[in-house]
């Protein structure tokens, strides 16, 4: 190996396992857990803080200057998570810190995922738990000609996280002949797209399913008002049609906290365009399935998930909207997690596609 691929694997071999662990911090964060993950992940912060440091030491030629760049902002990004974490075990708040920190996680797989196509220790990255392991769909993720144009992750509306806009991933691996299945991921208050795409990216690269993660038009999705988020939504949707055609029968509708309350209103409205809807950490109330349109919930597949220790919307309030919702004659999947408060429960991404892809729209 050269000086600048050892130099490459040297930081590699330590940042990717600080993703990982950073993932698992934002998995498991929850009142009274911040300051013991903080401390297990000091270890890894430490060995990447000198990773990067042998990193930045090396000279580099011009042609790998790219490569470079990616991977110290990646670093870079993950060594101020580590550090902001820390800080936050110490704060008055440490959970509102926690959340702060986390924020960096999306961006530093953001700044590396340019790398997935040339380094295959990064391509397994950007797989989750046994897919990193299965050498089939590893070949034909390498096979898959790089810079093509409407392929991987892009801006719909502006810069990255405008508010009304949205962020899109297209899978390389797909030809571009055939209509695929789309997913609409919703962020959870004062999130954007941008950040939240990287929760389903790995399973719906794994998948050949496009992703499509809009940011809402404020700070949080509206939920009493909702045709303008709605409307935003469309037409982002319609711009992603143009880049790669979608299945109109294959259309699936998640979102995270305040995201998947939205999802939930918005399926129990009809709103056209969605086949399948799959909230998780959702807010819920009698009153939405009271005022359902019947016509819209009956029949449709519906994927409620739901921690068992979540601190802000108990799952007491998630189950009983479960048997309403059944009881109403939605096609209900229902998913509690025993160990997950109100966090995305970033192992369940790839059952969710699995049931969407699985589970036959409702008959028209």
């Amino acid at each position: 190996m050269s000086g600048d691929g050892q130099a490459m694997a040297g930081l590699l071999a330590a940042l990717l396992p600080a993703l990982d662990a950073l993932g698992h911090a934002a998995r498991h964060a929850a009142p009274g857990t911040i300051e013991a993950l903080a401390a297990a992940a000091m270890p890894l912060a430490a060995t990447l803080e000198a990773a990067r440091a042998d990193f930045a030491a090396h000279s580099w030629p011009e042609r790998l200057l790219p490569v470079r760049d990616c991977l110290d902002a990646s670093a870079g990004l993950a060594c101020d998570a580590f550090a902001a974490l820390g800080a936050a075990a110490e704060a008055p708040h440490p959970m509102r810190g926690a959340f702060a920190a986390l924020r960096a996680l999306p961006r530093a797989e953001d700044a590396l995922y340019p790398l997935a196509t040339f380094l295959p220790a990064v391509s397994r990255h950007f797989l989750d738990g046994a897919e990193r392991m299965d050498e089939g769909l590893i070949a034909r993720l390498a096979a898959a000609p790089p810079g093509r144009e409407g392929r991987g992750v892009m801006h719909l509306g502006g810069p990255p996280g405008t508010r009304g806009g949205a962020s899109l991933y297209v899978p390389e691996t797909l030809d571009g002949t055939e209509a695929a299945p789309l997913a609409v991921a919703l962020h959870g208050g004062g999130g954007t797209g941008a950040h939240f795409l990287w929760s389903m990216l790995r399973a719906a690269r794994a998948r050949g399913v496009v992703l499509l993660a809009p940011t809402s038009r404020g700070r949080t999705w509206d939920l009493h008002a909702p045709e303008a988020d709605l409307a935003a939504i469309a037409d982002a949707l319609a711009v992603a049609d143009g880049i790669h055609p979608l299945a109109p029968d294959r259309r699936l509708l998640l979102g995270m906290s305040d995201g998947g309350t939205f999802a939930t209103i918005a399926a129990l409205r009809g709103a056209p365009g969605f086949t399948h809807a799959a909230p998780v950490a959702a807010s819920f109330s009698p009153l939405m399935i009271a005022l359902a349109d019947p016509a819209a919930l009956r029949g449709l597949p519906v994927r409620l998930t739901h921690g068992g220790r979540d601190w802000m919307f108990p799952v007491e309030t998630a189950r009983e909207a479960a048997a309403a919702l059944r009881a109403a004659g939605a096609a209900l999947a229902w998913r509690e997690i025993p160990d997950l408060a109100h966090a995305w429960p970033r192992e369940e991404a790839g059952a969710i596609l699995d049931w969407f892809l699985s589970t036959p729209p409702r008959a028209a």
